[in-house]
């Protein structure tokens, strides 16, 4: 049995009897890809061909990098299954970077609107907040679909937000994602808390892995993130797959009840309404629930929620007047609130005083290094 395992931590080695019912386990299957991982194996030589390197995993005659050693295989990468059948990372030959590939519908506009939202002219606007599309093939395994290729994103509250003004940060760029989207007429229909992503790499100079995100590239170590009141991260709307994109002089009304949030009053299969209100009641949502609701501090936010959330879609502000709304609050704000943390509404007060004390330690050393420098 091989046991170069010199470099790895002991919580990632295994004594003889634990190795051995590994590798039972191995045996039986239990680290087999799953079904929804197969047609990613099949794909693996073409996507080569094209530029794009799967993970070890996902190539043809994959055998697993624990057999015959005493590695725990929780703590080798190429265990680590995918969770999604029609998503997964990449690496591009071209530059080593990462992205994901996404299986769509042709019958769909996601990957039209996906090129429009990347053309050279609007594809470097600082106001652009969709995902870059970079490429898009067809599906070697289906004429029905095709391959959507984006760069590598995080979902935008993993790591969690600690403090105001990366809250402050998040509003102020999906209004300008959403107020561009819209001068585009492109409503998107489900700009959601799940179709806001984020671009993490600053927060990890030195990487995670694209499934397990808590542990380095590897699988074996502990990933830990920076903040990003210190490092800042752009934010993408993805996931266009129910958006709509209309035509100059075209009327923007549709039909549908398709999405992840079911709150908006004016959703219907038979009544036509507005999807730019739409838009502004969703993420307006997202606002409420994913902050105000959970967090201390954010009152400020109230106002432009408010208006976003009108049951009326005609009494609630564009995109452009959203976010001027939002940075007449922004410009209102004390600088030195920015960087106090979120305090948790599920917070007991013993638990209150211990992390307002901790978050006081840090802002101290923040400012003494800034003297310092």
């Amino acid at each position: 049995m091989n046991d170069n395992t010199s470099k790895l931590p002991a919580y990632a080695v295994c004594g003889p009897e634990r190795a051995a019912i590994y590798a039972q386990r191995t045996e039986n299957g239990d680290y087999d890809l799953r079904p929804w991982e197969l047609p990613w194996r099949d794909r693996a030589i073409y996507l080569r061909e094209r530029g794009y390197i799967l993970r070890p995993r996902y190539q043809p005659g994959w055998t697993p990098s624990w057999r015959n050693t005493n590695r725990d295989p929780d703590f080798c990468e190429d265990s680590i299954k995918s969770r999604w059948y029609h998503v997964l990372d990449a690496t591009r030959s071209a530059d080593r970077s990462r992205v994901s590939i996404k299986v769509v519908n042709s019958a769909t506009q996601e990957a039209e609107i996906g090129l429009f939202l990347s053309r050279p002219e609007v594809r470097q606007d600082p106001r652009n907040h969709a995902v870059p599309v970079l490429e898009v093939l067809p599906d070697p395994l289906d004429l029905s679909q095709r391959l959507v290729v984006m760069p590598f994103l995080c979902p935008f509250n993993d790591p969690e937000f600690v403090a105001i003004g990366e809250v402050v940060d998040f509003v102020s760029q999906t209004l300008e994602g959403l107020s561009f989207l819209h001068s585009q007429r492109i409503a998107h229909r489900d700009c959601a808390a799940g179709n806001i992503m984020m671009d993490a790499r600053p927060l990890y100079p030195h990487g995670h892995h694209p499934v397990r995100r808590t542990y380095t590239p590897d699988g074996v170590w502990d990933a830990h993130p920076l903040a990003r009141i210190d490092h800042p991260v752009k934010y993408y709307f993805i996931d266009f797959g129910i958006s709509s994109r209309f035509r100059e002089g075209e009327t923007p009304l549709v039909l549908g009840t398709k999405g992840r949030d079911k709150d908006p009053p004016e959703l219907s299969d038979v009544i036509p309404y507005d999807p730019f209100m739409l838009d502004l009641y969703i993420l307006g949502n997202v606002y409420k629930k994913e902050f105000v609701d959970r967090y201390y501090g954010l009152e400020f936010l109230q106002p432009l929620i408010s208006s976003m959330l009108q049951e009326e879609p005609g009494l609630r502000p564009t995109a452009d007047a959203a976010h001027l709304q939002f940075m007449r609050i922004r410009s209102g704000l004390n600088p030195s609130l920015l960087r106090w943390r979120l305090r948790s509404r599920k917070e007991s007060a013993p638990e209150r005083v211990m992390y307002d004390t901790v978050a006081a330690a840090k802002e101290g050393i923040y400012h003494l290094k800034r003297l310092v420098a």
